[in-house]
């Protein structure tokens, strides 16, 4: 297409683009916390094992190397996005979401079928790793390129769509506590939220058909390897765009880890872990929007700062009242304040990452660190989690965690502050 005809291309609804793109991640992230919070049930169904710690090391460690393929999906999909369009990419990805998704409902658990169950699962966690990889860079570059005027406030529904994941998959996790056996649950009832997630997929697949590629995409000049030239030309802002990550992905994955560390670490009932979830599910939905368009107004780099800080300091002593006051509220006002700090900071980072990459690398700078983070910071967080408390016998070893990933996130933004955009 010519560059007349596409700046004569009308700019579709605000509100269009954002549904059609964020269904994608919202699926991704209705799975991912699904996984987490039924992490000891599946543990139960695909890994058992004489000791249950074991059991649920290997389902969580499951989880996590699921993540490690994410990389090379936004390798590729995120360089696929660079040459043939986000569109393109953003089809493909939610595909093989569905796909992945497909094999967790229908797969025989290991009782039925032995050792090819864990390695089946395994095998359709790898394949939405893949996908989920190529989905966050092609996403956000395609909001903030269409609507660059509004990039704080657009962008921030990426992680919006993530709070509302997990306030869906909370509901679920509430709803068959309260309607249905544990026994009930451990035989059928934990792949009702996945059979769910599948019927999310064909919406989001037709809605994105019908998309056009962003003006400012069409009309950037094409690099016919996206890759390389982050790695020749781009290496530091590529650092930096992984560290800004870092602490945000951390505090996600440890609200999916908290059913399991608030039944099996400190012996509360699963429902008051899932109205913990539930609760930070509405925090990170209703904030994190509200929290672009106050960005908008006063800058991005007060509320990161403040947020981060704020969780520096707050996080242990915020776990070490909650241990010595245990009680379903005590947990729910920990986690509603983990996740609000995370709403501040979370909202202001796709813009940012957006900002610190030109359009042509944009889609595989944003893909691959984002990914990167979620990998090795993220994904693992559980399975970290699990073993610090394991290894040490306390139940504040997660905050020492969360203090370490909230310095190399002061790290990388002092080092954004001074590049130019």
């Amino acid at each position: 297409m010519s560059a007349t005809l596409t700046l004569s291309t009308p700019r579709p609804s605000l509100y269009k683009t954002l549904f059609a793109t964020c269904i994608g991640n919202a699926l991704e992230w209705f799975d991912i916390a699904v996984y987490g919070f039924f992490a000891a049930y599946i543990a139960h169904a695909f890994f058992p094992a004489a000791d249950p710690a074991v059991s649920l090391l290997l389902a969580f460690g499951s989880f996590g190397v699921s993540f490690l393929i994410r990389p090379l999906g936004a390798v590729v999909l995120g360089a696929y996005a660079d040459r043939a369009g986000r569109k393109a990419s953003l089809l493909l990805s939610i595909s093989l979401m569905m796909l992945g998704g497909l094999i967790i409902v229908v797969m025989p658990t290991y009782q039925s079928i032995g050792l090819a169950a864990p390695l089946l699962v395994l095998l359709a966690r790898l394949i939405q790793g893949f996908s989920a990889g190529g989905e966050f860079g092609s996403s956000t570059a395609f909001l903030v390129e269409h609507f660059p005027e509004r990039r704080a406030f657009i962008a921030s529904w990426q992680f919006a769509t993530q709070g509302a994941s997990t306030l869906l998959a909370s509901l679920f996790g509430l709803g068959l506590a309260a309607w249905l056996t544990e026994a009930q649950i451990q035989a059928w009832g934990w792949r009702v939220p996945f059979a769910f997630g599948l019927l999310i997929g064909p919406v989001g697949l037709y809605i994105r058909r019908h998309l056009h590629e962003p003006v400012t995409q069409e009309a950037a000049p094409r690099t016919t390897s996206p890759v390389k030239t982050l790695a020749r030309e781009q290496k530091g802002r590529f650092f930096i765009a992984i560290g800004l990550m870092v602490v945000s992905t951390a505090v996600n994955y440890l609200l999916n880890y908290v059913p399991t560390y608030a039944t099996k670490t400190l012996h509360l009932p699963g429902q008051a872990a899932f109205s913990a979830t539930l609760i930070a599910g509405i925090i990170l939905t209703v904030v994190t929007p509200l929290m672009g368009l106050w960005a908008e107004r006063i800058g991005r780099l007060p509320l990161m700062w403040g947020s981060l800080l704020l969780l520096l300091v707050s996080v242990w002593p915020g776990f070490w009242l909650m241990t010595r006051n245990l009680s379903p509220l005590s947990l729910c006002l920990l986690i509603g304040w983990m996740a609000l700090l995370k709403s501040v900071y979370f909202a202001t980072v796709p813009s940012l990452m957006a900002d610190l990459f030109p359009v042509s690398t944009r889609a595989s700078g944003m893909a691959i660190s984002y990914n990167v983070a979620v990998t090795v910071f993220g994904g693992f967080a559980p399975f970290i989690c699990t073993l610090l408390i394991t290894s040490t016998g306390t139940p504040l070893a997660p905050s020492y965690y969360l203090m370490a990933v909230s310095l190399l996130s002061a790290w990388a933004l002092l080092r954004a502050q001074r590049l130019p955009r």
